[in-house]
Order: C-alpha cells, then structure tokens, then sequence
C-alpha cells in the first residue's frame, strides 16, 4: 500500500494518528518519528510514502523537511493556523481539528499519486510474448462472444478477475479458455 511516516512533537499525538489510519481500515507501514532527521532517515530507505507531520517538530519545520524528503514522497501538515501555506507541490495542508476521514482520503490520494508518478516515470511495463498476446486475444473473444461484451469490457474483466483472485492475467485468461471450452 505504501509508507506513513508520521511526525509529532510529541510520541503519544503520533500514535493517536496511527490509530485513526489503522481504525479506518489501511494497514500501511507505519513509522513513527518525533524530530526531522529521523522523517528523512526513514524516508531515504522506502520506495514512497506520505509523512504526516505538525508544522514544526523538533528540529526542524516542514519546509525543512519537504526541501529533503525522497522525492516520491508527499506531506501532509497538520495546522491550526489557517494562514498556513503550503509552498511546495506535494505538501497538503490539513487543519485541525480534522475529519477522521479526511485524514484517511488525503493519504489514500497522495499514495495512489506517488504509485502513479513512479510508474509513469518508469514506463510502459514488459511486452507480452506472442504465445501470451494469442492466449489473452482467444479469452477476450470468448467473453466477447459469450457474454456480448466490448473487447475493452472483455480486457477489464479479465484484468479484474486476475486482480480479485491473486492470479496472474495469463492464468486468468487461461481459466476463461478452460471454463468455455468444456
């Protein structure tokens, strides 16, 4: 799902926040740290996240930490001030007091944002071998035939039955092929 990095002053503000996360349902790697320089040692060894922190830590401010923080990482400032600006792009601000839910959707947003970022700037995945593309055709064209679907609808289903039962896109093209040729 990704990495929470959470940052407060104090310890026990920081395990509160953990607590809404995990009670809404995301079971994120959480990590807690109290001072700036451990929210960037912590991000410098994961692949992305989102750091929730106060507008001032111990150390060092926000501002600080988003000029350094690993660049497939957001932050989300907890604030009361509600002339607070967020001067940087993947900074959002949040005040307090904040919708639990709120919390909760804005994280979701980030994660999803920097996944999205990562895989763009990675490019287009494998190519598929002709063997796999002949498989994924004939199961797009049963569904196609069977079912009276579009061959995009046929391409989702087939990519959203792989999704909801852990397999592979080729084994779930296979089963289709299996299922209708019986």
């Amino acid at each position: 799902m990704g990495n929470i990095i959470i940052s407060m002053p104090k310890k026990e503000d920081a395990l509160r926040i953990a607590d809404i996360i995990v009670s809404r349902g995301m079971l994120p790697d959480i990590d807690i740290a109290v001072s700036g320089a451990d929210v960037l040692r912590i991000a410098q060894d994961r692949d992305f996240g989102v750091i929730v922190c106060t507008a001032k830590l111990r150390d060092m401010s926000c501002s600080e930490i988003a000029d350094y923080m690993p660049k497939y990482f957001g932050m989300i400032v907890l604030t009361k001030d509600v002339d607070y600006e967020a001067d940087y792009d993947r900074v959002v601000k949040l005040l307090m007091p904040f919708k639990h839910s709120d919390l909760c959707s804005t994280i979701e947003m980030m994660l999803s944002d920097n996944q999205r970022r990562i895989r763009r700037e990675k490019g287009p995945g494998p190519r598929r071998s002709g063997e796999e593309q002949k498989i994924l055709d004939k199961a797009k064209q049963i569904l196609i035939e069977v079912n009276g679907m579009s061959e995009p609808e046929a391409f989702r289903y087939i990519q959203k039955s792989s999704m909801d039962n852990s397999r592979t896109l080729m084994e779930s093209a296979q089963m289709i092929i299996a299922l209708f040729q019986n």
